[in-house]
């Protein structure tokens, strides 16, 4: 039985894993390097354009002018939602999730993980024009200034929105409301 085991185990790393989902590539990439690139300013802009929703899953989420955005989206009628790393969450210093909670903005901890780390916006997900923002691009001062990151603002592709978004809702069902 073993043996058999470890044969299984064996063909398993000859045989090319599939995709999750083979989705078209349609629509306009954009794309920035940090530190050199604006990143920043990209994904903010890219958060003012928003005209119904916004989905947001952090690893961490520090950068005060990001959070000010979420924040103004909320207060434009946009409904904001964020999911984010329940240890970084704690542990992590100039957390802006207090400041997003309080401001009414719906925020949930995953815990179900080692490590919760993607790094994704969804504007407009279910829309005509919908934006997935993704990349190793955490949303910190220091993604901009100090580290070497990407940023990668996928616009008008519609089927990888809405796998994105299925996704983000997956991860929200099983994430734990924050508790100030």
């Amino acid at each position: 039985m073993r043996r058999w085991l470890l044969f299984c185990a064996f063909l398993t790393l000859l045989v090319p894993a599939a995709p999750a989902a083979e989705l078209p590539a349609v629509g306009r990439v954009e794309v920035f390097f940090t530190p050199w690139d604006d990143a920043e300013g990209a994904l903010l802009r890219a958060l003012e354009g928003a005209r119904h929703s916004i989905h947001v899953q952090a690893f961490l989420l520090t950068s005060r002018s990001i959070a000010n955005a979420l924040i103004e989206a909320h207060r434009r009628g946009i409904k904001v939602a964020v999911l984010a790393d329940r240890e970084m969450a704690i542990k992590g210093e100039n957390s802006q999730l207090p400041q997003l909670a309080a401001a009414g903005i719906e925020v949930r901890l995953e815990s179900r993980y080692a490590s919760a780390h993607n790094k994704i916006i969804l504007i407009d997900a279910e829309s005509e024009a919908p934006v997935v923002v993704t990349g190793s691009y955490n949303f910190t001062f220091s993604a901009q200034a100090r580290n070497a990151e990407n940023l990668l603002i996928l616009r008008g592709n519609w089927p990888l929105a809405q796998a994105y978004l299925a996704n983000w809702r997956r991860h929200r069902d099983e994430a734990e409301r924050w508790q100030p």
